[in-house]
């Protein structure tokens, strides 16, 4: 299980900053999320696993792409609930309206702003998924386990 990490002399608390594998196993030099202030800014997702992008398509990338913004928001205590933003990263255009299917499923009741653009990725993944999300000071954590 993950120890928590502590808030720094800012009160900035940074999650996974001993940075994640990329593709290839390369080290990433960021943190998953960063959360100040009530705030938690999650890094760009792509569909990974063991730093290989998996296999299939829109769909299949879709959802592992969430799953992981949704466990790094478990991680910091926060949950789909407190996501205000969201910025999609489509390689094709096309899979636009695949991506909706899926990204209803996971915020269809509590959906948040969010932009969507076609762009080339680094890696060779069809989506990339970043969000910001905010929890105020006199919620409860969303709970962890």
């Amino acid at each position: 299980m993950t120890t928590t990490p502590s808030p720094d002399k800012n009160g900035i608390t940074r999650y996974g900053v001993a940075g994640g594998t990329g593709q290839g196993g390369s080290h990433m030099p960021f943190a998953r999320a960063v959360a100040a202030d009530g705030w938690l800014h999650v890094s760009g997702q792509v569909p990974m696993e063991n730093g290989e992008v998996i296999e299939g398509g829109i769909v299949a990338q879709s959802h592992k792409a969430i799953q992981q913004v949704l466990a790094i928001l478990k991680e910091a205590g926060y949950g789909p609930e407190h996501v205000v933003r969201c910025g999609v990263w489509l390689d094709d255009a096309r899979d636009f309206a695949s991506f909706n299917k899926v990204f209803r499923e996971y915020f269809g009741e509590n959906p948040p702003a969010r932009a969507c653009v076609q762009s080339s990725l680094v890696v060779d993944a069809k989506v990339e998924v970043d969000c910001i999300a905010y929890r105020g000071p006199h919620a409860a954590p969303t709970s962890v386990g």
